[in-house]
């Protein structure tokens, strides 16, 4: 098994383009902790003895956690599991939430990489999503964070409405000033049911645009590669060494374990997921029973999910592993399906390997898609 994922469903405020599982009431937080480790022990037995390589604080806020409480849920980790000798141990974490104090604090514990919600250095911006912390935050804990922490990467998000493409450079400029080793930048999405839904529908903010999405993401990519980042997944760039090993075991297609409220678990031919529900989980800990869904994933699945995965890495689709591990039809169909794209300058095959070209990137979910074998069984 590679990993472990924490999810931690607790957030001091909601910001508005953000569609993940949480609440903003921390009442039952303790409680919480303790049913996340009563999971975590319940589901020993599904590691097969595995050794986990990575444990994955997400959320949410996990930063709202007291470092007590990480190292406790950390140590529940390590009772119950065989964990390697030197594993990757990342807490998400909000510039609000770094105080000196609290860097220095994480610093002497087992966690060893830095996962920070930036967003943007401008007031502006910050203020428009909704934020909890401000610039100037975000400035003085990555001065603090880096005193202690090598392996720290950050998020970023283009898109934004009125955002100049001088102005997303000089996000990404201050961003490289620190000496940040990793970067996750996404662009900006409108969810179903999120605020910032809302209030588009009501004009008080414009609707981000693809085209400007698109420019911001080539200015990503240019500015990142040449200061020496790899670009190795379609919102990923790294220093050589500083791939998040979390994150590439999601796309490698490795086991993982989620735990907490919402969490998916993958084993190689099913998935699960937890019910993201935070007093329906916690009465499910309590009658010592699991509160989620399971899905057998069919061959049609998992190519489709190869498929997805594939193209966002630079590991790009094996057309071997196709071959033999989907078969005959399923080569012929992806090559027919991918021919539009070759012909357009989309993709590109190089030793048996299909990946985007560099125009092709940006558009990579949507080629996919039409990669993707439907109705097959």
């Amino acid at each position: 098994m590679s990993g472990i994922y924490i999810h931690i469903p607790f957030c001091k405020q909601a910001c508005h383009y953000c569609d993940f599982h949480f609440s903003t009431s921390m009442k039952k937080k303790e409680e919480m902790v303790l049913a996340l480790a009563k999971e975590i022990q319940m589901r020993k037995s599904e590691s097969d003895n595995e050794n986990v390589e990575t444990i994955y604080f997400g959320g949410g806020t996990p930063s709202v956690l007291t470092s007590d409480e990480i190292n406790f849920l950390i140590e529940t980790v390590y009772e119950h599991y065989t964990v390697v000798e030197n594993p990757e141990i990342t807490l998400e974490a909000n510039p609000d939430d770094l105080s000196s104090e609290r860097i220095i604090e994480l610093s002497k514990s087992k966690i060893n990489r830095l996962s920070i919600g930036i967003q943007s250095f401008f007031e502006d911006d910050l203020k428009m999503m909704n934020r909890a912390h401000n610039s100037a935050e975000a400035k003085k804990c990555l001065e603090e964070a880096t005193k202690y922490f090598d392996n720290i990467s950050i998020d970023l998000i283009y898109g934004v409405p009125g955002m100049s493409n001088e102005k997303w450079k000089k996000n990404i400029e201050t961003a490289m000033s620190f000496g940040i080793p990793h970067i996750s930048s996404y662009a900006l999405t409108v969810e179903p049911k999120t605020a910032l839904k809302k209030l588009i529908q009501t004009g008080k903010i414009a609707e981000p645009k693809d085209e400007i999405a698109q420019e911001h993401f080539m200015i990503l990519v240019e500015t990142l590669e040449a200061n020496g980042f790899i670009h190795y997944e379609l919102s990923n760039f790294g220093k050589a060494n500083f791939f998040s090993k979390n994150n590439s075991a999601y796309w490698l297609g490795k086991k993982y374990l989620g735990i907490g409220p919402s969490a998916h678990s993958y084993d190689g031919v099913s998935r699960s997921w937890n019910v993201s529900n935070n007093p329906m989980y916690l009465k499910s800990m309590q009658e010592n029973q699991l509160a989620n869904e399971v899905e057998i994933l069919s061959i049609t699945d998992r190519y489709n999910e190869y498929v997805m995965t594939g193209l966002r890495t630079i590991w790009g689709v094996s057309l071997e592993r196709i071959s033999t591990e989907f078969g005959q039809t399923y080569l012929d169909y992806l090559m027919k399906q991918a021919h539009k794209f070759l012909d357009d300058g989309l993709l590109f095959i190089e030793n048996d390997i299909l990946k985007p070209t560099p125009k092709g990137k940006f558009l990579t979910d949507g080629i996919a898609s039409d990669l993707f074998y439907l109705n097959l069984e």
